[in-house]
């Protein structure tokens, strides 16, 4: 559940949005005039801000000004009754995440509120190179391999510039951790950041998602759309997958690497972009540009600095390091005590080949920890953690009815809401696509068969519990 904050001068306008924000299990705070949001700001913090333009007094747009001034990584969402290209330019100029007219569609300020949430997730969750100290609701980056010491020295030594670093591995290796550890580390960690899953937008939804459009760009375009390059404008922008783009996208980033200047699609006019680009794949990107898949000029422009993740079987020695990372992690999530680990277990743990890397190892211990419910943790809980079996056979059965007993009983003890039931089913539906999605490696289609549901239903799910997920295509 997250905060919102909505300001607007109309009664009915937050009556609504009390009742809109009640469905995705988020609370509102609410004020009628930027005086009375401000001091909200500091007494009740939210994750992100609706503001209404036009307002007595201080207008939004002075409002967002001076908002972004204390607070430049709480997104904020500016909607407004007689929007203009103007009005929307100006907005983001200031500051604004997106820009929302009114009447607006609920499905629509719904989605750009979760897409909020996201932003203000990657740019507040720290990423911390040392575990031993990893805050509450904190990532951290774990190994003392000499591979591993060799990525944090790259990261100490580019994160202060503001270099275009090419971010390389397997799958798993944890590229977007190193990304956001160079983000937080930067002088851009007070201003935007933007992740964009370059496969997991189709490549005509891409180009507007970079770059924006103007009303009438194309069948379709019935309002302007600023892209994420322009609002990210002062900030930073990881583009993930970079090695999958087209090439017509591909020759649009070179220009924004080379002249620091880009169009919004179906414009005349050149807009600077003063935007620091972190790129990530994990792709050869040498054999593509041998294939004529990737433009090597681009290649050149992004690979001013690479860092190289290696991959889990490469540094073994950082296995216990990391499975004690989690243990502990998981302990602190699930609310139960940290669970041992026989040493059968941990010698399965370190003679499996983690082919899925990092992520592989995570997920194996957390659905270790979640069906042995704070019990040792044996080789036969590891061994079905890998093979993800589920705790499916019937001598299982019992045990994990029990798991999921115990949970809904310390959910139910610990929870004040009156509506306890859809917050508990909110989360252990959430938990299970994202779970889907990570086995698919973000594949809808996939997840969607895994869970046995239609394409479309899964993608209305995601987007409503804030995961990114594919359009099903009409």
């Amino acid at each position: 559940m997250s905060r919102i904050l909505v300001v607007d001068d109309e009664a009915n306008v937050l009556a609504g949005f009390e009742k809109l924000l009640a469905t995705r299990g988020h609370e509102m705070v609410s004020a009628g005039s930027a005086d009375a949001a401000f001091a909200l700001l500091d007494e009740t913090p939210p994750q992100a801000v609706v503001l209404d333009i036009c307002m007595p007094g201080m207008n939004g747009l002075d409002a967002l000004e001076r908002i972004k001034q204390g607070r430049a990584r709480l997104p904020v969402i500016i909607m407004t009754g007689q929007g203009t290209m103007e009005t929307a330019i100006e907005a983001t100029k200031r500051g604004a995440f997106d820009y929302q007219l009114k009447p607006f569609k609920p499905p629509e300020m719904l989605a750009a509120i979760e897409r909020a949430l996201q932003a203000a997730r990657a740019m507040e969750r720290e990423v911390t190179l040392d575990p031993a100290t990893v805050p509450p609701g904190a990532d951290a980056i774990v190994g003392q391999s000499p591979a591993m010491q060799a990525v944090y020295k790259a990261i100490g030594r580019v994160a202060a510039t503001d270099a275009t670093v090419l971010i390389r591995g397997e799958s798993g290796t944890g590229k977007e951790l190193v990304a956001r550890a160079i983000y937080q580390h930067s002088r851009r960690a007070d201003r935007a950041y933007y992740i964009i899953n370059c496969v997991a937008i189709p490549e005509a939804l891409l180009e507007s998602e970079l770059f924006g459009f103007v009303r009438g760009a194309f069948t379709g375009a019935y309002d302007q759309r600023i892209g994420k390059l322009e609002q990210a404008h002062g900030g930073t922008v990881l583009l993930d997958e970079i090695g999958d783009v087209s090439g017509a996208i591909q020759a649009k980033l070179l220009r924004v690497l080379q002249e620091k200047t880009l169009q919004r699609i179906g414009a005349n006019e050149t807009i600077r972009a003063d935007v620091r680009v972190l790129a990530a794949t994990n792709r050869n990107l040498e054999q593509a540009i041998a294939d004529g898949e990737f433009r090597e000029d681009l290649f050149h422009r992004l690979n001013v600095v690479t860092i190289w993740l290696p991959p889990l079987r490469e540094r073994r020695e950082d296995l216990e390091k990391l499975t004690g990372f989690f243990l502990q992690r998981f302990a602190r999530e699930l609310r139960m005590p940290e669970p041992p680990l026989t040493e059968e277990a941990m010698a399965l743990i370190r003679a499996h080949a983690w082919p899925g890397n990092v992520r592989e190892l995570e997920h194996c211990i957390h659905r270790a920890m979640i069906f042995t419910a704070g019990h040792p943790i044996g080789v036969d809980d590891i061994r079905s953690a890998l093979g993800g079996q589920g705790y499916g056979q019937p001598a299982r059965l019992d045990a994990t009815d029990q798991t999921i007993r115990q949970l809904a009983q310390r959910f139910l003890s610990e929870s004040k809401s009156a509506q306890a039931y859809d917050e508990l089913m909110g989360k252990l539906e959430r938990g299970l696509i994202q779970e889907a999605l990570d086995r698919a490696d973000g594949n809808l289609s996939k997840a969607a068969k895994l869970l046995g549901m239609p394409r479309a239903t899964l993608f209305d799910k995601a987007q409503r519990h804030g995961l990114w997920a594919v359009e099903p295509s009409a």
